[in-house]
């Protein structure tokens, strides 16, 4: 990662040059524009703001700029939820703040995990993996074959091949995978295991790359994804995330199937398997 300030600049820079006039109902005048996007002129007139004040926001020097600044600049760049969130972390950034992560999961949480009926998990900052259920590993492969480093979705996706063949949309994952570690970056600038996986995952995959250079964010709540098992075949699941408010660093994922269609009889199917189909999934996910 670098320095809040590069990314306040690059993030502003990035949501303005996905902007043209048209979109924000502007004029255009002259034929061609050297860059993409709005003109730093033309934001700071949407925003209400003068040029020289959000050249200098541009160029990293949020401080003291107020939350209402920001939230004009956000709704000229149409920035969304979580994007706002992350120009506010951005701005809002103080050199030596950091949080403890609390990798912990207690016990009555543990036995929750174990008696959910779908595939679940427990995970934390940095896209860590702390505790999964039998049914998620039945789904994704025995994480507890693998080393604690290695319990990691942004490692598995980028890192390990065999896991482009379990999301039939990988690269869907792998953008939505690399939006959230943008969003803790945001809200974790001094996290030295962050930066360090950010760094390897830099060097060792240019998809990565790629997508780090987006600077797009997301929060992690719910979707849907497909994926494809080596023993029931293609699935259609739903997950939903819930954060623990006693436990921020936390949040509970389940993956599930909506009733009466192929794929909820197909995780029926994995639940009765058991360790054969965890077995299965092992073989096939969690080879490098």
């Amino acid at each position: 990662m670098t320095d809040p300030r590069t990314e306040l600049s690059e993030f502003l820079r990035s949501r303005r040059a996905r902007l043209s006039p048209d979109d924000v109902g502007l004029p255009q005048y002259g034929r061609t524009r050297r860059v993409p996007g709005l003109r730093r002129e033309e934001l700071a007139q949407l925003a209400g703001v003068s040029v020289a004040y959000y050249t200098r926001l541009e160029q990293g020097n949020g401080r003291n700029v107020s939350t209402e600044v920001l939230d004009s600049i956000a709704r000229a760049l149409r920035l969304n939820d979580a994007e706002r969130a992350h120009l506010h972390n951005l701005a809002h950034s103080k050199p030596g703040k950091k949080k403890t992560v609390r990798s912990q999961i207690r016990p009555a949480l543990k036995n929750l995990l174990d008696n959910v009926g779908v595939p679940a998990y427990i995970g934390g900052r940095r896209s860590d993996i702390h505790a999964w259920n039998p049914m998620a590993a039945a789904l994704f492969g025995d994480w507890g074959e693998l080393e604690p480093r290695e319990r990691n979705w942004a490692r598995l996706i980028f890192l390990r091949p065999s896991y482009q063949d379990l999301f039939v949309d990988w690269q869907s994952k792998a953008a939505d995978v690399v939006a959230f570690l943008r969003m803790d970056a945001g809200c974790y600038p001094d996290d030295p295991e962050l930066a360090a996986l950010v760094g390897e995952l830099s060097v060792k995959s240019e998809m990565f790359r790629q997508l780090w250079a987006r600077h797009d964010v997301k929060e992690k709540a719910f979707g849907t994804k497909k994926v494809r098992h080596p023993l029931v075949g293609d699935m259609t699941l739903s997950w939903e995330t819930l954060r623990m408010p006693s436990e921020p660093d936390l949040f509970f994922t389940t993956y599930h199937a909506e009733p009466g269609t192929a794929s909820a009889e197909a995780l029926q199917l994995l639940a009765s398997w058991g360790k054969d189909a965890t077995r299965a999934g092992s073989s096939a996910r969690t080879q490098a």
